[in-house]
């Protein structure tokens, strides 16, 4: 498994085969790594979409599952089997009044626990309604998501803040996009930093500055260095690397480092601006299908959502539908100005993640890993495919699922990091709260024995 050469990383051998590549990718049914997300807290949806008592229901897909989500009348959410247990109708188009989510054809109604409240259809003196329950999924509202649980219910977790929420008045905004394709290669894309300096190049723009900044319009950076050197740590969440490049000012003395953290299994925190922090989720769906979300948080400077959305160009109503379903596709080529690229905008596509999802998306619904040529600048990229088929073959062998319980890092606590720093730091440290600190040195040790 995912052979390379020691320099270089130009590749010897395909670096994943067939069913490495499924172990990797596949999480509907049985697989293990559906099992391996199915021991997490995962988002459902956005907390926005069942805003109001009693509003209207959502339908939703993840992990190869239909599930309905509905907010009843005392404000509690729930997550249900999308399908009526007594013909198959949807309860996607039911009633969502008086406590429970009522389905159209024949009046059977099930509250948030999916326990049976009414079947209005049956005889009074019918004791089918105690022994009939719908599946249901416990929830956490927190960070602006809806959350569920979807695996044992004697290995749930307790919910731990996401590591876009470290305290509980932080400013949080979040864009959502349906994307169609897997979610381990849009994960791949995040921790890339090396692409950004080509891909991005219209958005991300070298500039004399002394860190990341964020304007209105564009993200600037401190260096016209295109080849990072990366170095990657495992850690007790996952791993951390850094892209360290030349910086403009003062390139004999310092280096530009910055460093991401994928925090296992679908969670990357990439580095800063002097405005807010960025994390980002990749939710399967299904196998081909991903929810993508891009997110902004920190402080006063964090932008609301909507104006995080316009500068993503993830507008609802606009860019995408109220689904979250994008209005460049593959189908209308992206909608892709190729007279803007002539003026000199590099890609014809405006926003940073729509760049990223024509880049997903025409590798393929699954990508086939088996015949890719692989540079130095993918060293994060070979240690997220090495961590993650070891994780699903341990899954298999033993239930136990990575970052799910023993040794599980707080999130809150995590940080990634990026500066002009003069030359002889360890990187590894760079932006660790002392906590983290101390998990790494254990997992090391542990890792060691």
């Amino acid at each position: 498994m995912l052979r390379v050469k020691a320099r270089g990383y130009a590749q010897e051998e395909p670096m994943l085969t067939k069913e490495e590549n499924i172990a990797l990718t596949h999480i509907e049914g049985d697989a293990p790594m559906g099992g391996v997300m199915r021991r997490h807290w995962l988002p459902a949806c956005l907390s926005e979409e069942v805003a109001e008592p009693d509003c209207d229901p959502v339908k939703i897909r993840l992990l190869g599952e239909d599930l309905v989500v509905f907010r009843d009348s005392e404000g509690r959410v729930g997550v249900l089997d999308e399908f009526c247990p007594h013909r198959k109708a949807s309860l996607a188009f039911g009633r969502n009044e008086e406590c429970g989510l009522r389905c159209l054809y024949h009046g059977w109604k099930f509250d948030v626990d999916g326990n049976t409240v009414d079947m209005s259809s049956e005889p009074p003196e019918s004791t089918l309604k105690e022994k009939v329950k719908q599946k249901a999924y416990p929830t956490h509202e927190a960070a602006g998501f809806i959350w569920v649980y979807m695996g044992p219910a004697n290995e749930m977790p307790a919910f731990d803040p996401p590591v876009f929420q470290p305290t509980p008045d932080t400013r949080i905004a979040i864009s959502r996009v349906i994307v169609d394709c897997n979610w381990a290669q849009i994960l791949e894309g995040a921790i890339d930093s090396a692409h950004s300096s080509t891909l991005h190049s219209s958005d991300m723009v070298p500039a004399r500055v002394d860190g990341a900044k964020a304007t209105d319009n564009n993200w600037l950076r401190p260096s016209t260095d295109k080849a990072p050197r990366l170095f990657v740590d495992r850690t007790a969440f996952g791993f951390r690397y850094s892209a360290i490049r030349r910086p403009i000012n003062n390139a004999a003395t310092h280096d530009y480092v910055r460093t991401t953290l994928f925090i296992a299994p679908y969670t990357v925190q990439i580095p800063s601006n002097n405005m807010y922090n960025i994390a980002i989720l990749h939710v399967p769906i299904d196998n081909t299908h991903t929810a993508f979300h891009f997110i902004a948080w920190g402080g006063v400077n964090t932008p609301s959502t909507e104006s995080w959305r316009k500068f993503l160009h993830a507008q609802v109503g606009i860019d995408v539908d109220k689904s979250f379903r994008k209005v460049r596709t593959l189908a209308n080529n992206y909608l892709q100005d190729r007279q803007a690229m002539r003026l000199g905008n590099f890609t014809g596509v405006p926003g940073i993640p729509n760049q990223d999802i024509v880049m997903w998306e025409t590798i393929g619904a699954i990508a086939d890993r088996s015949d890719e040529i692989l540079g130095a600048s993918d060293l994060a990229i070979v240690e997220f495919r090495r961590q993650m088929v070891e994780a699903a073959a341990t899954f298999a062998a033993t239930g136990k699922a990575i970052g799910a319980h023993e040794g599980r890092v707080p999130h809150g606590k995590l940080h990634s990091f990026e500066g002009v720093v003069q030359k002889g730091y360890d990187w590894r440290t760079l932006g660790c709260s002392p906590e983290e600190l101390a998990w790494n040195a254990a997992h090391h040790a542990n890792a060691a024995e």
